[in-house]
């Protein structure tokens, strides 16, 4: 019966820095226990002892490691070893924990530090978030490591761009190095002492928001790390709220941002056998939001993460206490602060009881996610934009290219102006007159977290529903056929860089066997000229070498050109100009729609992505698309995002909305089955004349379930795993034999009779 497994699977799961309450016994599979204080093998135990498989997770850039800083545990003091900008100040996590170069005592000390996790039992260890700051790279410590790995004096790297670029790529193998050394010696350390196969796994956000925020990180080069056994793809509110340019307005847009970072992060594991749990955040970080904000956002989140069926496992939130025991809004002092140190008002208020419960319905589903039978309306797939870890080594120019006056600001000032999704036509034009002629001020956009040379080519095709996803560029080279299933591709050089010749060969050898390839560049990104492969064989871009090879001219006018069974599209052309007006944005939308047409896609514009999953039924209707009508489903439902699961035959949604149903017409000749339930199921036992359930969820939840039987109960009666009775109520709904039935929790087992006649 879906819902009921066991925890081995591993399918759910959070992450936790406190011990154990019953206010996060949330019915999940495996915890997270965070941090390595002289508490950790206690919070082991306790979340063992209450049946969850037990990980440990831990920052690699950053954590409470003064013994190692300030010298207790070598001997020698490690403050060098800390981040450093360009004025001379720390980069800090808070305001005595620094992001750290991770250095070779670093991994030593970390490996060191950690087999105490390993002699506590745990069955996993999540090193999270490796994260080099752009903006850093002068300190100490960093400076040998260029020395080191460079061979040749270190430089600040806002001289040029060949050291900017080189200090960026080496920021991440640093991080590469790291984890390879660390997951080695543990992994080493667990099977020696133990006889034990511990997993390593990587929590790390996707490269879209490193590449947003300007944070090196190994994102691809991970796949190349043999001691790494999967990832959490940290996507949530706080990343995926940053704002975007589309066709002149910008703004934040929640569901599309995620959905394209969870579609970069499913690149990490395709073809390789690893495993990705998709997180979802039900607040976030920042702690000023109200209650209603943070669960708009956490359903735009957890739609865009439903809508990629390869992937059934999910992080179903971090930090539970935070959630479940604390208030919002709250003020928070200063970027610096600590959570903790954020202030209740008299408008703080605990979670809403409705919220709680459609929290825990949540948890629940996610680890109903792994089905077959899987339709996405439209029919159009194989549609991809490339991305690449290189991407991330270009976003800062040196002196002398941009204006040195940031734009942000008057992006900011522009989302301000929006009122909702209007934009006037002055600010429209503003837009594009403060942008669009002054080369100068286009680098200062590019470099903006605005991010526009990605988000102006994929936007305008996610918003009229192309299913578009990132395409990791640097796999061409490391999987043979990593592109099969893909029919047209857009590419750009102009803010990614191929790392070796044979990139462009894997492209061509994909095209000449009948993929269409969209290439759109001007050529004048500067990072072109930098110390390269391309400029040592003569080419004034890689662009020119791709060309070449496909028996064009270097610089070929727009238009189509063909290649063996397929074709190359050329459009000279910055991708960050496409999401300056509509008129930029129309015009790319029907060149690729004509091209699709031409691939045999018939790509008709829509306002919503939808996909059939099982018998689940994810839907978002955008707004910002062709048109503002909502989406309509008629048949038998149950809404999903109603917490007793309110069964309904027509379902209307409009633009900015989701929604998750349950099609019964997808289970009708089955007589038992779950269709959604607020608490864990941890057992459904027959009896001679009905069935029992055995359900646990978290203290303090309204509990919802709704269950098909092959026929009405006469009665249903509940009791706590003390023997006490628990007061129930109960429905019946003919049309689809379900009943449902609630109760309130108290952090106890719940045994629930139903009897059928």
């Amino acid at each position: 019966m879906a819902y009921i497994r066991d925890k081995s699977e591993e399918l759910t799961g959070y992450q936790a820095g406190e011990e154990f309450r019953p206010s996060v016994d949330l019915g999940c599979d495996f915890v997270m226990v965070y941090g390595t204080d002289d508490t950790m093998p206690e919070r082991i135990a306790q979340y063992r002892d209450q049946g969850y498989v037990v990980h440990l997770m831990t920052g690699i850039a950053w954590g409470e490691y003064q013994d190692y800083l300030d010298g207790k545990w070598d001997g020698r003091k490690h403050w060098d070893e800390g981040q450093v900008q360009r004025d001379g100040s720390g980069v800090r996590h808070n305001p005595t924990v620094p992001y750290m170069v991770p250095t070779v005592a670093f991994s030593e000390y970390l490996t060191e530090r950690l087999k105490t996790a390993v002699d506590a039992g745990v069955e996993a260890i999540h090193m999270e978030e490796p994260e080099f700051w752009d903006r850093s790279g002068y300190s100490e410590g960093f400076q040998r490591e260029y020395e080191i790995y460079y061979k040749e004096p270190w430089r600040p790297q806002h001289e040029d761009l060949d050291v900017r670029y080189r200090s960026a790529k080496l920021k991440a193998y640093l991080y590469c190095r790291t984890i390879g050394r660390v997951g080695d010696a543990l992994k080493e350390y667990a099977r020696v002492k133990y006889k034990k196969n511990l997993r390593i796994y990587i929590p790390t956000h996707s490269l879209l928001n490193y590449t947003q925020w300007k944070i090196m990180s190994p994102e691809a080069a991970l796949i190349g790390i043999p001691a790494v056994d999967g990832y959490i793809a940290q996507v949530w509110t706080g990343t995926s709220r940053e704002a975007n340019v589309f066709e002149g307005i910008y703004r934040e847009r929640t569901f599309e941002t995620a959905y394209l970072e969870y579609g970069a992060m499913q690149e990490l594991v395709k073809g390789t056998g690893r495993r990705m749990w998709f997180l979802n955040d039900p607040i976030e970080d920042l702690a000023g939001y109200t209650w209603e904000n943070y669960r708009y956002n956490y359903i735009k989140t957890a739609t865009a993460s439903l809508l990629h069926p390869d992937i059934w496992h999910y992080e179903i939130c971090p930090w539970p206490h935070r959630i479940f025991e604390e208030k919002y809004p709250r003020l928070q002092p200063g970027i610096a602060e600590k959570i903790e140190t954020c202030v209740e008002t008299k408008e703080s208020k605990p979670i809403p009881p409705d919220y709680a419960t459609l929290l825990s319905s949540m948890f629940q589903m996610f680890g109903d996610m792994e089905q077959t039978d899987i339709s996405l309306e439209g029919g159009v797939s194989g549609v991809g934009i490339f991305m690449s870890d290189s991407g991330l080594f270009q976003r800062t120019f040196p002196d002398g290219i941009v204006t040195g006056e940031s734009i942000e600001g008057r992006l900011r000032g522009i989302m301000r102006k929006n009122s909702g999704n209007a934009v006037d036509e002055w600010q429209e034009r503003t837009l594009m007159e403060e942008i669009g002629g002054d080369a100068s001020m286009m680098y200062d956009f590019v470099q903006s977290p605005a991010f526009p040379q990605f988000f102006g080519m994929a936007l305008p095709l996610l918003k009229y529903g192309l299913p578009v996803r990132p395409v990791q560029l640097d796999n061409v080279r490391r999987f043979a056929g990593y592109l099969d299933d893909s029919r047209f591709l857009i590419l750009s050089y102009e803010y990614i860089k191929p790392e070796a010749p044979d990139v462009n060969a894997s492209l061509l050898s994909w095209v000449r066997k009948g993929g269409t390839l969209l290439y759109i560049g001007d050529g004048s990104d500067p990072f072109h000229k930098i110390t390269s492969w391309w400029r040592q064989s003569g080419y004034e871009n890689p662009a020119q070498h791709l060309f070449e090879m496909a028996d064009m001219e270097r610089a070929p006018k727009d238009g189509s050109y063909p290649v063996g069974r397929g074709k190359i599209l050329v459009w000279n052309m910055l991708p960050a100009r496409l999401c300056l007006d509509r008129a930029s944005a129309q015009d790319y939308r029907e060149l690729v729609r004509r091209a699709l047409l031409e691939c045999s896609v018939d790509w008709q514009y829509r306002n919503d992505l939808t996909l059939h999953r099982g018998p689940y039924i994810i839907s978002a209707v955008m707004d910002e698309s062709v048109h503002d009508k909502p989406k309509v489903f008629e048949g038998l439902y149950a809404d999903l995002l109603q917490n007793d699961y309110r069964i309904i035959t027509r379902k209307e949604i409009r633009p900015d909305e989701n929604a998750i149903l349950f099609d019964f017409a997808k289970i009708e000749k089955e007589e038992f089955r779950i269709i959604g339930t607020s608490a864990r199921i941890e057992a459904a036992e027959p009896l001679e004349n009905g069935i029992r359930f055995r359900l646990k969820t978290a203290d303090n939840i309204k509990v919802f379930v709704r269950v098909r039987l092959p026929r009405p109960a006469d009665w249903v009666y509940a009791a706590d795993e003390e023997g006490n009775r628990v007061p129930i109520s109960m429905e019946w709904e003919e049309r689809t034999r379900t009943l449902m039935f609630s109760y309130d929790s108290h952090a106890r087992a719940v045994y629930v009779t139903a009897c059928l006649p």
